[in-house]
């Protein structure tokens, strides 16, 4: 299976720069498997999807004010790095700019010294690992001298940094948004209550893999990085009993799917756990927890392509790509959504 076989041409006009001013009027192509049929509608309309007693799966991790900018004490240079991953005594994972200026034993300073971050070790692909010190409580530091690590591909500031969180966002821990929750409000999160259909939080905190293309031929040659999940007892329960009752699971974005995913390889049914996961699912992977999927429109030749691609069909999923470009759909984190049921 090769990489370029998820390959299509998306015009730079299409991919979003900004989100859109009320939530849930983004619009939602519905993506029929059993009679590929495709739909047009708006994402208030995804009530209408949603059965008594199916269960709606949010990823409610909280996005880290986590791009920082400082410079060497040495030289003055001016670094980025983007905080990926907490490893414990104040270390973090780091993605690094430009990570050739950065060597073991450099120390950046950031907000006139109030956060230093020392260089402990070097890997591949700009990632490095930094000690941080500092006086007080870290994510009102982050709060005070970070940014909204948006992607590469918007240009555009964010005059909002709330409309890059969902409105359920929770837990603090992930260096990008679940975006395919962005589109829901908490009214619309209401309706779906008094629907009485289940809303469940998992979590998964979002890390380097959003950032990381697949630089191999071979699909089968990729190496997810691994990211961090949560799930309660409560969780679990409601997802089992509606697992019994033959009710669907829908989840929100490919963060949850590769949560509930991972859990259901691991124990055969959901429980209260956590953990790392580098699950990484293409065409041929049998999903054994999820029913249906709310997602974005994603970039081209990514692991998020190829995991939609894999719970529809390959054809179907770029058939879906062809309307939504030829209807001007808005593509990537700010963009419109997709319905696969």
């Amino acid at each position: 299976m090769r990489t370029d076989d998820f390959d299509f041409n998306l015009p730079e006009e299409l991919i979003a720069q900004t989100p859109i001013e009320k939530r849930d009027n983004s619009r939602l192509l519905v993506v029929d498997r059993k009679t590929e049929c495709l739909e047009h509608k708006h994402f208030s309309d995804i009530i209408d999807y949603l059965e008594e007693g199916d269960c709606l799966v949010l990823n409610d991790t909280k996005v880290m004010p986590a791009r920082l900018y400082g410079v060497k004490e040495e030289t003055n240079a001016v670094i980025e790095i983007l905080l990926l991953r907490d490893l414990g005594g104040n270390t973090w994972e780091c993605l690094t700019k430009p990570a050739k200026r950065v060597k073991v034993g450099t120390t950046i300073s950031f907000g006139n010294g109030s956060l230093k971050a020392e260089c402990i070790s070097c890997s591949d692909e700009g990632i490095r690992c930094f000690r941080l010190s500092y006086n007080g409580i870290l994510y009102e530091i982050l709060d005070e001298l970070g940014e909204m690590p948006l992607p590469p591909y918007i240009h555009e500031k964010l005059k909002d940094k709330d409309r890059y969180q969902t409105v359920y966002a929770k837990n603090v821990g992930s260096a990008a948004a679940p975006t395919a929750g962005l589109h829901f409000t908490e009214d619309l999160l209401t309706h779906i209550q008094e629907k009485n259909i289940n809303i469940v939080y998992v979590t998964l905190h979002v890390g380097l893999g959003t950032f990381r293309p697949v630089n191999v031929e071979d699909v089968t040659n990729h190496k997810m990085h691994s990211e961090f999940y949560v799930m309660s007892k409560e969780s679990a329960r409601v997802l089992n009993e509606a697992k019994q009752a033959g009710k669907k699971i829908i989840s929100v974005g490919t963060t949850s799917t590769r949560t509930l995913e991972t859990i259901m390889n691991l124990y055969g049914e959901f429980r209260e756990c956590s953990g790392w996961t580098d699950i990484f699912i293409y065409p041929g992977y049998k999903f054994k927890a999820v029913d249906n999927l709310i997602t974005n429109f994603h970039l081209p030749k990514s692991t998020l392509v190829m995991l939609v691609s894999a719970l529809a069909t390959k054809e179907l999923i770029m058939k879906a790509y062809n309307e939504a470009i030829i209807n001007k759909y808005r593509f990537f984190s700010f963009g419109d959504s997709m319905l696969i049921k």
